[in-house]
């Protein structure tokens, strides 16, 4: 069985209508986007359809959306994940709702998975606050051999809704084909990732892989389609 995902609480209009596809969601922990009310009510809507809680943390950046690689100190860093993530565990507590997993956001997501000590202080962090949480990451990523280098668990993620290089990186957002909103082309996609265990390329390529967990993004403007599509096709999401 393959976990779905998707990130929520930044402040989008389909939370509610997304959860009941999903079967784990990433709410944002204000350092890219979204209000408390929009935190506290995607915690309330996952409690409600028992969909799984991760943290979203993030660059403190919401001017670029958490997608801009930040030129701060590794300790400034750390301290502001911590600091996100105490947030979150606030909130969580005053809903009495648990946390599965943490994944980090946008850039600080793509970076963690290059660079040791990017990767570092994103473990640390979760340490600290939610030891005992899952990270998603990618597979053979800095992170994920962070996370088990300190005996945390790694959930290996896909993406539903992007497109991959060679090197399986994703896609620069800046280039027109980075995103993937049509649904007919989501579903090969898809397809090949959790029943080939292969990731298409953008030149064609299949690159072995497997994943335990495959993310849509909240602000994709088909996200609540894309979704649908997933959940009536594919009997692996449960």
């Amino acid at each position: 069985m393959v976990d779905l995902n998707c990130d929520l609480g930044e402040g989008g209009l389909e939370d509610e209508k997304l959860m009941p596809y999903l079967t784990s969601c990433n709410i944002s922990c204000g350092g890219h986007a979204g209000s408390e009310p929009d935190i506290t009510a995607a915690i309330q809507a996952a409690a409600q359809h028992r969909v799984k809680i991760g943290a979203h943390p993030s660059y403190p950046d919401r001017e670029n959306y958490g997608r801009k690689v930040l030129t701060i100190s590794k300790s400034e860093l750390q301290s502001s994940l911590i600091s996100q993530l105490d947030y979150f565990k606030s909130l969580l507590q005053q809903e009495k709702a648990k946390l599965h997993h943490v994944k980090p956001h946008g850039a600080l997501y793509n970076h963690a998975a290059k660079d040791k000590e990017t990767a570092q202080c994103v473990v640390n962090a979760v340490r600290e606050v939610f030891p005992e949480a899952i990270i998603y990451t990618l597979k053979d990523s800095e992170l994920e051999k962070a996370a088990n280098t300190h005996g945390l668990k790694t959930w290996n993620e896909g993406f539903a809704d992007r497109n991959y290089t060679d090197d399986l990186e994703l896609v620069g957002r800046q280039l027109p084909y980075a995103v993937l909103t049509d649904t007919t082309k989501i579903s090969p996609h898809v397809s090949a990732m959790i029943r080939d265990k292969n990731i298409i390329t953008i030149s064609g390529k299949a690159v072995p892989t497997e994943v335990q967990t495959l993310c849509i993004h909240g602000d994709n403007p088909n996200a609540l389609e894309i979704a649908k599509l997933l959940r009536l096709n594919f009997p692996e999401f449960k």
